[in-house]
C-alpha cells in the first residue's frame, strides 16, 4: 500500500466490515456444515463442491446454486446448513481472527463509526458475535436477512449505505472474498481486501488486520 492510499483509508470516518473470513475464522465451520448438509440432502453435489467458490455469498444463494431448479431441496439444504453452523458457533468453533480485536479497539479509540455488513443470516451472526464477544463494537449490523440480494451484487453495500446515510466518500469497506470486494467496489466504496490468496479487482490488498491497524500509526506521523 502506498503512503497516499494509507492516508486516504485511515482518514475515513466510517468503516463497513465483513464478518466471515475478515474478522472471524469461520470458513472451516461453514465448509464443514455445508458438506454435512449436502451429504444428507443433495449428495450428488458433494463431489464438485468447493467452499472457496462460494465464500462471501449467502447460504440460500449457495444452496440454490447446488440444487438448481429445485427450490424445495435448496430451502432444506440452506436450513440444515444454517442449523449445523449455528451449533458449531455455539460450540466455540468460530473465533476472532488475529488482529480483529486490535483493529476494532483502534477504530473505537479513533472515534470511527463501524458497521457490520455480512452475508450471514441474522441468527448465525448473532451467535458468532456473542461467542466472540464482538457485538459491542458495531453501530448496527446488516445481514442477508435484511437485503433481497447477495454479495457480489453491489446493491448489498449500496443498501447498507442508504440505510445508515453513509457518505461513500468518507467510508471504507474491509472484505476478504472476491464476492465481498465486488459488492463493495461496485457500490463505490474504497475497499481493503485482507487474507486473500488472490487479489480481487478494485481492492487495496492488505496482508492482514494488523497491517490495517498500522495505517493509523502512519496517519499520525
Amino acid at each position: 500500500m502506498t503512503p497516499w492510499q494509507a492516508g486516504v483509508v485511515a482518514g475515513r470516518r466510517t468503516w463497513l466490515c465483513d464478518l466471515d473470513g475478515t474478522l472471524v475464522d469461520s470458513c472451516p465451520a461453514h465448509e464443514t456444515a455445508f458438506r454435512q448438509a449436502i451429504a444428507e440432502i443433495a449428495p450428488a453435489a458433494l463431489a464438485s463442491f468447493r467452499y472457496a467458490d462460494h465464500a462471501g455469498a449467502s447460504t440460500p444463494e449457495v444452496a440454490s446454486r447446488l440444487v438448481p431448479g429445485d427450490a424445495v431441496a435448496a430451502g432444506r439444504l440452506a436450513r440444515r446448513k444454517q442449523g449445523l453452523y449455528r451449533e458449531h458457533a455455539e460450540a466455540g468453533m468460530v473465533a476472532p481472527l488475529p488482529g480483529a480485536r486490535r483493529l476494532l479497539d483502534r477504530l473505537a479509540e479513533e472515534g470511527r463509526t463501524v458497521y457490520l455488513v455480512t452475508s450471514g443470516s441474522r441468527g448465525s451472526v448473532e451467535r458468532v458475535l456473542k461467542a466472540g464477544s464482538l457485538g459491542g463494537y458495531f453501530r448496527d449490523v446488516l445481514t442477508s436477512d435484511d437485503v433481497p440480494v447477495s454479495k457480489p451484487d453491489p446493491e448489498f453495500y449500496a443498501y447498507a449505505c442508504r440505510r445508515w446515510a453513509v457518505d461513500v466518500a468518507d467510508a471504507v469497506a474491509v472484505e476478504d472474498s472476491a464476492h465481498g470486494v465486488a459488492s463493495a467496489v461496485g457500490a463505490g466504496l474504497v475497499t481493503l481486501q485482507v487474507h486473500a490468496a488472490e487479489p480481487a479487482a478494485g481492492a487495496i490488498v492488505v496482508r492482514d488486520l494488523d497491517e490495517v491497524v498500522s495505517l493509523f500509526q502512519q496517519e499520525q506521523r
